[in-house]
Parts: structure tokens; sequence; C-alpha cells
């Protein structure tokens, strides 16, 4: 009884999750879009590619919306980074523009495998940092072609 109570618990609270962020309007424009949320901001994160393969360059742009209002965020400051279970470290800072709101990254998975990714992002310097965290695998290393 306990055990169908607490599923029952943490699917309402899926659902409820959903419905609040869509009420939101975070919008996901893409199937490779991936919707993350913090305190104040929502995040659209959008991958070059998707799973990602390791030793590729892959380009995320970012849509950083004021969670409350909507609006998006200009002229921000943040962080992508990400890491392994292996030790392996990758970071790029966020570049503003040219969209409004959208920022700008570039990350470059050393090794294939599951890889912890987040975002550090704060409106402006007297804001407080932020930080939005998911886990990405990334594939092999593509073969390559000789000429």
């Amino acid at each position: 009884m306990r055990r169908t109570a607490a599923l029952l618990v943490v699917a309402v609270a899926g659902v409820s999750a959903l419905v609040s962020c869509s009420s939101t309007g975070c919008s996901v424009s893409d199937a490779h879009t991936l919707r993350q949320m913090s305190l104040s901001y929502c995040y659209e994160v959008t991958p070059s590619e998707a799973p990602p393969h390791a030793r590729a360059d892959v380009l995320y742009k970012i849509v950083i919306l004021d969670h409350k209002t909507q609006q998006p965020i200009q002229n921000g400051e943040g962080t992508l980074f990400a890491s392994n279970g292996a030790g392996a470290r990758t970071w790029d800072a966020l570049t503003y523009g040219p969209e409004v709101g959208v920022y700008h990254a570039k990350l470059n998975y050393v090794i294939a495998g599951t890889w912890a990714v987040a975002i550090r992002f704060r409106r402006d310097s007297l804001a407080p940092l932020e930080r939005t965290d998911w886990m990405q695998d990334v594939l092999n290393e593509r073969p390559t072609q000789n000429p």
C-alpha cells in the first residue's frame, strides 16, 4: 500500500512539473531540444548533434528565459561544462547573441560514455549563480575517412 502511494505521488509530481513548465511558456522547438529549469530561469538547450560523438565539436544553442515573466535574459553570463567518471572535463563560456535571449557554447567530449553536463548562469554580476544539470550519453568517435 505504501509503495503504491509513493508511486502515485511520484507520478503526480512528474505530471505537475510538466504542466507547470508548459504553462510557463517554455516551448520546445526541436526534437533534440532539452528543456531545463532552475529557480529563476528556463533553459532550452539544442545541440548541433544528438547524441554527440566523442572528439567532435558539439555546438549548443541555449535560449534562456526568466522563469516568471518568460522574457528573454539579455547579456547574462554563464558556463556550459561537463565531466565524466574517468575525470575528463570540457567547458565553454556562454557567448550571447545575435538573437535576443540566445547564448552559444561549444563542447568537445574526448571519450565516449556517460557525461554529467551542467549550465551555471546569472543575469548579471549581482545575481547569484544558478545551476541546472543533466546526464548525456556520448557515442564512440566517428571513424576517420581517408581521401
